[in-house]
């Protein structure tokens, strides 16, 4: 027969315990469990006892790494910075030659090993170490940044040149041009940056880097050369994307010609080039010439001094300058 058991009292206790309460207890007892069978400090007084200290601590490192995994990155970036801490860089960089065998796509265990050799001055080995990453891994922009910036900081410009060269044969995103430019034009490398710009639209030939391109010849270069480059982008890129990518274009083209006070051809390039696109409604073309009124109507109010003669009542001549609109 089975016995039920019944709560004889169902009063509240006087004292009452919360579930924070237990949670908190139970940490405070682990860590006193910690602290109870936590080793004392070891002092090490000779060479002897210090090789007995090392050997203990390689085979716990060992042993875990037989444990929980050769996968586990963690545990073999404990084991080289430990080694490292030891003065032992020769062991240090054994286990992380070891860390590459077994997962050598792992961009974290090539920026380590190579800062390792890096805070260690061994720069010939940190440069074989970047080389190597960027060989096997050259879609991580990561390790072609840091390399680039090691040689800079070693100011090896050429060096830093060989490596964007390098990494430009493999053909990267826009940000990874961008920054070869941008060190080009660091050191005064005018002729330089003009020709990677050249490369550059090839690789990647949208409205955005013609432009950028455009206006690197505005500021570096002349009116010519940068009309040139804009009318490079129209014949080449222009039929081939939409229609927004493509009145980007003619609105940057048309700014560009209003700068240089060759209204005709902003007009042209604004009205004769979207027409091209496609047929505007009356309503658009009255948009756009209000809004190249707009952008026109300093020109409006800018006036030039002309020489012109004037006679006075004693027939005399002088020589004064007139008004004249521009």
């Amino acid at each position: 027969m089975r016995i039920v058991c019944r709560v004889k009292n169902k009063n509240y206790a006087p004292i009452q315990i919360t579930a924070e309460q237990i949670v908190r207890e139970a940490r405070e007892l682990e860590k006193s469990e910690i602290h109870r069978h936590r080793p004392p400090k070891q002092k090490i007084n000779d060479g002897t006892e210090l090789g007995e200290y090392c050997l203990r601590k390689r085979k716990e490192f060992e042993d875990l790494i037989r444990r929980v995994g050769s996968w586990n990155v963690k545990v073999w970036v404990k084991y080289a910075e430990w080694e490292e801490s030891q003065k032992e860089f020769d062991r240090s960089r054994s286990v992380w030659e070891r860390a590459l065998k077994v997962d050598y796509k792992n961009h974290t265990v090539w920026l380590k090993y190579a800062e390792f050799e890096m805070k260690n001055r061994f720069i010939n080995h940190a440069r074989n170490v970047w080389h190597r990453a960027v060989t096997l891994l050259p879609r991580v922009d990561q390790l072609w940044y840091k390399y680039i910036h090691m040689e800079n900081m070693l100011a090896n410009v050429p060096g830093a040149r060989r490596i964007f060269q390098m990494w430009m044969e493999w053909m990267p995103d826009r940000h990874a041009w961008l920054s070869y430019i941008k060190f080009e034009l660091k050191y005064k490398e005018i002729q330089r940056a003009r020709d990677i710009f050249e490369r550059f639209v090839l690789c990647h030939p949208n409205v955005a880097s013609w432009i950028r391109y455009a206006k690197f010849e505005i500021k570096n270069g002349d009116a010519c050369t940068s009309r040139n480059v804009f009318e490079r982008a129209l014949d080449k890129v222009a039929a081939a994307v939409d229609n927004e990518e493509a009145q980007k274009l003619f609105i940057a083209f048309a700014d560009f010609e209003a700068s240089c006070h060759e209204i005709d051809r902003a007009k042209f390039t604004v009205f004769g080039e979207l027409s091209k696109l496609e047929p505007l409604s009356e309503e658009r073309k009255s948009k756009w010439r209000r809004e190249m009124d707009s952008l026109l109507a300093p020109r409006n109010y800018t006036v030039e001094l002309v020489p012109a003669k004037q006679n006075n009542a004693n027939v005399r001549i002088f020589e004064v300058y007139s008004i004249s609109g521009r």
